[in-house]
């Protein structure tokens, strides 16, 4: 490798997970912090957050409670920023879904703190990476910041993550699946063994998700749920962690960046947004890259995230009524320079992304009429 290296941030120092993980975490979280920031945000788990406070405040702790206002952006951490340097808190914990734990990591990275991760769904792999994405307070994508490491403790608890509605999971196997899709190609061809090995991990990933999903979804709590909630939450966030920035996101997590620059798209969980991005990549692959084989796994892919109940056009993301002036804005964005899309082999103008959008409507639709005559 000559003298050039990498900074890996590869896993959480410790990972806890099962049933009982947050009350064998609660002697660890105690020798990590005396004063902790419980960070959250969403009303579903206001409950659920009072119950974690007063098992940290059993061990003694201080615990000042916090709430994101808003998707993970600069207004809350800088409001958040004050108050945690004001009550003297010397470690952050949160709990909640990708955006919590995204805030929680910026603000313990920005002070310099113990963090510890605790996440609420199995939507997203946020609770064990070093990366944090920024929003605007609408809830636009910005950027993302890579952090110097991942979280000191993540706690995965199974019962947490079981109360979650259902779509977080189908939300997290689509998030999940792309890393395969995006990995293969922005480093399938990487002469790196260890992002080779990432690459191998996220086809894996991949194939037990397709087999294991749906009963995964049916049984909440069976051994397939357990398998598939931890593939998404953890095996999803050390594909990253081994691959670090060179086997990175490709055109699905672009669109989904540039899909949150439209209100209307607010209402669908990242990962569903990812998930019809990983539709777009392939299409894109299909028409302009030529690949055929692309082509056949999106025609794989899409009764399959219709099964799961994933948004597979604009009009399931609820997007139908978005004027084309709209649209041209998602492709603008996606294709901005230093976006992800450019990993793909071969160049893709706003034109280009604009059609892919729009044409996995058409399909479906010319599906669904060719069906009916």
């Amino acid at each position: 490798m000559g003298s050039t290296t990498h900074h890996h941030a590869i896993a959480p120092g410790v990972v806890l997970r099962g049933d009982g993980a947050w009350q064998e975490a609660l002697p660890k979280i105690a020798a990590l912090t005396k004063r902790p920031l419980l960070l959250g945000r969403s009303s579903a788990t206001a409950g659920l957050r009072e119950q974690l406070r007063t098992d940290l405040e059993a061990q003694g702790l201080v615990v000042n409670s916090a709430e994101l206002a808003h998707d993970c952006c600069e207004r809350d951490l800088q409001r958040l920023s004050h108050h945690l340097a004001a009550q003297g808190c010397d470690a952050v914990v949160a709990a909640g879904g990708g955006k919590v734990l995204d805030a929680g990591k910026l603000l313990a990275h920005r002070h310099g703190l113990a963090c510890i991760t605790v996440p609420t769904s199995a939507a997203t792999c946020a609770g064990w990476t070093a990366l944090a994405n920024l929003y605007t307070p609408e809830g636009a994508f910005e950027g993302d910041v890579a952090l110097d490491r991942c979280p000191d403790l993540l706690v995965f608890d199974h019962n947490l993550v079981r109360q979650a509605p259902t779509v977080t999971l189908a939300s997290g196997i689509a998030d999940a699946m792309a890393k395969w899709y995006e990995a293969s190609v922005s480093s399938g061809t990487s002469s790196d063994g260890m992002v080779q090995q990432a690459v191998q991990m996220a086809r894996v990933l991949r194939d037990q998700l397709l087999l294991e999903s749906r009963q995964a979804m049916a049984e909440p709590g069976g051994a397939a749920w357990v398998r598939v909630a931890e593939a998404c939450g953890l095996t999803a966030g050390l594909i990253g962690g081994i691959g670090g920035a060179r086997c990175r996101t490709v055109a699905a997590h672009a669109v989904h960046n540039g899909l949150t620059q439209l209100q209307a798209s607010h209402g669908r969980l990242h990962g569903e947004k990812v998930g019809f991005g990983i539709l777009v990549q392939l299409r894109l692959e299909e028409v302009i890259g030529g690949n055929q084989l692309a082509g056949q796994a999106r025609r794989q892919l899409l009764p399959f995230f219709q099964e799961l109940g994933l948004p597979v056009n604009l009009e399931d993301l609820g997007l139908s009524e978005a004027s084309l002036q709209e649209l041209q804005q998602v492709a603008t964005f996606a294709c901005r320079p230093g976006s992800d899309l450019h990993h793909l082999p071969f160049a893709v103008e706003p034109a280009d992304l604009l059609a892919a959008l729009v044409s996995s409507t058409t399909t479906s639709e010319a599906l669904r009429t060719s069906k009916q005559s």
